[in-house]
């Protein structure tokens, strides 16, 4: 009979979390590293690298690849023969792991996890509870998989139930290009076929821990029909040329994968997560011998890359006009200096409010001429003056974008991803700019960030109203003075070079 300690289950998952926070798995970077030597999309490369770079800044500092460190998802397979020696349930386990990981002191993670959904959205302040799945097998151990998902690429996850006739390769190459770049490519793609609607959508999520491993199966060919159709989804699936970050190129995903169930005959359902360029999830097993401490990765599996910023274009934030925007195109790389704000769902919401009634903004807080940037850092830690501050997605903010530039002064904003149709007519129309920064590349960014202040929203906690003094932040310009953005421009163009599909215009969810 194993015994598993109380203690021992919790301390294994709480190292584990920490561990996938600043270690990705070696398996990913070796195929990241493939893409960036293959990429012939300047910008794609550029984002690549920078996703890279941070990586190993992650790895040797031990701090979040991505300001959002996610909602925890565990799988676990208690073996029959296992004994608890334990007070506290499975999950409370699971949640009391997840407290301590987050609020460890010498990595604070970020706490995202918000009660009562449907109305206040408090946030609970520990990033519990953890999203549990538990599966009683025999053997005498428990094996634990844990993972953090980032809300950027959770929010792209689709299903539909298909007619058993429907082809799966046709709906994901209708699906793909309708999620944008805001799961941060390049990635993965998790599918999952079969079951019940419940059931794909779990088995996308548990494909999602598998190897990336594409390269070797098409080294020794497909053996059944998912290797077959991870093959066919993988060539045209890059065909589609969305590329990094949605900048147009060579690699959108490293790898399919897919799990499959059985099904009822007049049903198939599937399930589709991608999976970003923060990848984090570590398995371990549990046999009562003590706690599991993951053992750390070697830094040679870390690439050396050679990445450049200083040929970007420099900008002094401090100094810019409105005409000084004008001349800027997409997919140009600039480098920011000065001061810019920032700004997530919360406080738009209650900036626009007071805009909108005619209420004074909070005083100090004035964005005539500024750059707002959609970001939620995490905490600092020791000297750092913030943690690791990378981009949210931007289209969440479409909806404030016309009252921001009509009413407040702001002169561009920088995020992740596209924009929507609505946003690109306000840029147009007040002939501002948007900007984008790298999507898994949260500490690099925050390397840059040499001051930081809360200037309005305190009480908003991660989304309060932020002063970043930056010096040297990399950011690719998506959408210039015009309205012409270069996530619509560059998948089309790579499309074309890659010459393996149509070429059809994408169709955006907020189209």
């Amino acid at each position: 009979m194993t015994i598993i300690q109380q203690e021992d289950f919790i301390l294994s998952i709480a190292d584990a979390l920490q561990y996938i926070s600043y270690y990705h798995p070696p398996d990913f970077i070796q195929a990241m590293h493939r893409a960036w030597k293959l990429e012939e999309s300047p910008a794609a490369r550029d984002a690549i690298a920078q996703i890279l770079v941070n990586s190993r800044m992650c790895a040797t500092g031990h701090r979040p690849i991505c300001q959002d460190t996610g909602i925890v998802t565990v799988f676990l397979k208690i073996g029959m023969d296992v004994q608890w020696q334990a007070k506290m349930a499975v999950n409370d386990m699971v949640n009391e792991a997840v407290r301590r990981a987050y609020t460890l002191p010498e990595n604070i993670l970020r706490a995202s996890i918000v009660r009562d959904p449907a109305g206040e959205r408090t946030n609970t302040g520990d990033n519990t509870p953890a999203v549990v799945h538990t599966e009683i097998v025999t053997g005498n151990q428990v094996d634990v998989i844990v993972a953090a998902k980032g809300g950027g690429s959770e929010n792209k996850a689709k299903f539909s139930v298909l007619n058993p006739s429907d082809d799966i390769v046709e709906w994901v190459l209708k699906t793909v290009p309708a999620l944008g770049a805001g799961w941060c490519p390049p990635g993965t793609l998790n599918i999952g076929i079969g079951g019940t609607p419940e059931k794909a959508m779990l088995l996308a999520k548990r494909a999602m821990m598998e190897p990336v491993n594409i390269q070797e199966l098409i080294k020794k060919g497909p053996a059944n029909t998912l290797e077959t159709l991870r093959l066919e989804l993988y060539e045209k699936v890059n065909a589609l040329g969305i590329g990094a970050q949605g900048l147009g190129g060579l690699t959108t995903v490293m790898d399919i994968k897919i799990l499959d169930y059985p099904t009822h005959a007049a049903s198939k359902p599937i399930a589709m997560i991608p999976n970003c360029a923060a990848t984090r999830h570590a398995h371990f097993v549990l046999d009562g011998s003590g706690a599991v401490t993951l053992a750390p990765p070697s830094l040679d599996a870390w690439p050396q890359i050679d990445w450049d910023p200083c040929q970007s274009r420099r900008v002094d934030l401090d100094q810019l006009k409105p005409d000084d925007i004008l001349d800027w195109k997409p997919g140009e790389t600039l480098l920011l200096n000065g001061l810019l704000l920032t700004g997530r769902d919360a406080a738009h919401k209650e900036i626009t409010g007071l805009v909108e009634n005619g209420q004074p903004l909070p005083e100090g807080l004035d964005f005539h001429n500024r750059f707002i940037y959609y970001v939620g850092p995490v905490d600092p830690v020791g000297d750092e003056v913030v943690g690791p501050a990378g981009p949210t997605t931007a289209t969440r903010m479409d909806k404030f974008t016309e009252t921001m530039l009509s009413k407040t002064g702001l002169l561009g904003m920088i995020g992740k991803a596209e924009r929507g149709p609505v946003a690109i007519e306000a840029i147009k129309k007040h002939r501002s700019v948007y900007l984008i920064a790298t999507g898994g590349a949260a500490y690099l960014v925050a390397k840059a960030i040499r001051s930081s202040r809360i200037v309005a929203f305190k009480e908003l906690g991660m989304e309060a109203v932020y002063e970043f003094e930056v010096k040297d932040m990399p950011v690719t310009v998506a959408v210039d003075s015009t309205g012409s953005s270069v996530h619509q421009t560059a998948p089309l163009e790579w499309q074309k070079r890659i010459g393996k599909i149509e070429v059809k215009p994408p169709v955006r969810e907020n189209d």
